[in-house]
């Protein structure tokens, strides 16, 4: 093989595996759309479709190629005022999830490694950081019970409730779905949602880093001191 070949030989084998990581990511994010948990439905938890996805990073972060645009979300806090979510979060790193209060499992685990973590940080940067927690069973989370789950996690997270539709349509836009809470065959009312936390960069406002269930706080530890930066983790 002569030295041109080489170098197209060379060229080829990168856009290849660029492409692939693309693809994987792309693959990575339709997953994230498509499974939900049920939280507290015991073995009716499972995802609503499997995709099989080739990654060889071995990070909690999916670092996505093309980052959601933050929710047009007007929603009410814990204190009972309306919360305009770009406005209050512009130009801040921030964390969104969607879960419920009575939820045992997923929803509180998440929500406390993302507490652990952000003890670890300098004040300055903890300051800095906004976790947003909004609610996928506003009929039973008002401002109240919101307020009060929070506080025994994070006094500081915000807790965000409202008109179900427009927190459906909220995590619509981040690729998350949220179906509406239901009886389980136990006559447990349990809420299916996704299960992903974003990422949303100071610098450009954009939801470019997803974490899964699997996401621990030693993980979070470890990146949150970018992500609070808008760096890549």
């Amino acid at each position: 093989m002569n030295s041109t070949q080489s170098t197209q030989s060379t060229q080829s084998a990168r856009s290849a595996k660029s492409t692939h990581k693309k693809l994987a990511a792309a693959a990575l994010l339709a997953a994230a759309a498509l499974t939900l948990t049920a939280c507290g439905g015991g073995d009716e938890k499972k995802p609503v479709a499997d995709v099989s996805v080739e990654t060889d990073s071995g990070k909690a972060a999916t670092v996505l190629d093309k980052a959601f645009e933050k929710p047009d979300l007007v929603l009410t806090d814990t204190r009972g005022k309306k919360y305009d979510l770009r406005e209050e979060t512009k130009g801040k790193p921030t964390l969104i999830y969607f879960g419920y209060t009575h939820c045992p499992d997923v929803c509180p685990l998440t929500m406390n490694n993302i507490a652990v973590a952000k003890k670890e940080l300098p004040k300055a940067d903890q300051d800095k950081l906004k976790v947003v927690f909004v609610t996928t069973d506003p009929k039973r989370d008002t401002p109240g019970e919101l307020g009060k789950w929070l506080k025994g996690v994070d006094a500081d997270f915000t807790g965000l409730t409202g008109d179900f539709a427009t927190i459906q349509a909220g995590a619509r836009q981040m690729g998350i779905t949220v179906v509406p809470p239901k009886k389980d065959k136990n006559g447990k009312i349990v809420s299916m949602h996704g299960k992903q936390v974003m990422a949303f960069s100071p610098k450009t406002d954009g939801g470019y880093v997803m974490y899964g269930e699997d996401a621990t706080a030693a993980d979070y530890t470890k990146d949150l001191p970018k992500l609070v930066k808008g760096e890549t983790p």
